[in-house]
């Protein structure tokens, strides 16, 4: 009976194992790789170890300044994007669960409606243009200030706050902007937490919008120069046009190859938001809990 008890465990162990690895194996292998001499990755053979070790894929990377100047940029885009977005979102939610304002339902409606239904890439290239955001750094962040889908979750976090904390605030004379950032905003931690996570990684990762709007390689974020990157068919052709310094590096270092620079690269530009998991970890289960179900 002992046994026949363990074997259901044994297979979820198993399985757990298996689902493990098969998520893991890759972002290990695309560091090996990274660590590894282009010309012996070429030859094919690196699973968990690096066969030959060197240093110069990264040296390349730091090297080039287009990529150390899109890396700033795609940082610089998080943090404000992150910022902007979870402030607006949270203020509109806030704003959406006070009865007394007129047609609530209404904007609630047309926000519900944005998650089904879209323009197109065309009315919105179009409208992007009109608003002259085209080739400027606001065109990575005003598109997506709003998330409906966080505002749905701010706003059924909201609405489960005790009324009791806005009519105290009331009393002491708050009005409804004071009692946001002074009452709601410190008790909303995890829920916030939670959400500038969820939108600070889509900001970091989001290439396709910057290869539509930008045109000016100064304002190119890491991902879409990454995308650029792994699309072209060689490595130097793609760093050629950052000319000088940069260019003559990398026609100097004859053990590297397009597959390592793009394992490189992709290890530096994933590494910065997996090491804000650990701080934010915590707050994923209370937060999207707190906010997603209304009793």
């Amino acid at each position: 009976m002992k046994i026949a008890k363990r074997v259901p465990d044994a297979i979820i162990v198993v399985l757990l194992l298996g689902l493990s690895f098969v998520t893991l194996y890759p972002f290990w292998n695309s560091l090996v790789i990274s660590f590894n001499v282009g010309a012996d990755t070429a030859l094919g053979g690196i699973t968990f170890w690096p066969r030959v070790f060197t240093l110069e894929n990264y040296q390349v990377v730091f090297k080039d300044e287009r990529l150390i100047q899109a890396f700033v940029i795609s940082i610089f885009r998080t943090v404000v994007g992150t910022f902007l977005s979870i402030l607006f979102t949270s203020m509109f939610a806030y704003g959406l669960t006070k009865k007394n304002l007129i047609g609530r339902k209404l904007f609630m409606i047309m926000c519900i409606v944005t998650m089904f239904f879209s323009g197109g890439l065309i009315p919105s290239f179009i409208l992007i243009r009109s608003l002259h955001l085209i080739d400027t750094f606001w065109v990575l962040v005003v598109p997506g200030i709003i998330v409906v889908w966080n505002l749905i979750i701010f706003r059924t976090f909201f609405q489960e706050l005790p009324d009791g904390l806005e009519e105290s605030a009331k009393i002491d004379g708050c009005n409804y902007i004071r009692t946001f950032f002074s009452i709601i905003v410190p008790i909303s931690g995890p829920v916030i937490a939670t959400l500038s996570l969820f939108t600070a990684v889509g900001l970091w990762n989001d290439w396709f919008t910057a290869s539509i709007y930008i045109n000016n390689p100064h304002l190119m974020p890491i991902q879409t120069l990454l995308n650029q990157i792994i699309n072209s068919n060689a490595m130097s052709e793609q760093l050629s046009s950052a000319g000088g310094e940069a260019s003559e590096f990398v026609r100097q270092l004859k053990g590297v190859s397009t597959k390592s620079l793009v394992m490189a690269t992709m290890m530096v530009t994933t590494l910065p938001i997996i090491m804000v998991y650990p701080f934010l970890q915590r707050f994923f289960v209370k937060g999207v809990l707190i906010g997603s179900m209304k009793e």
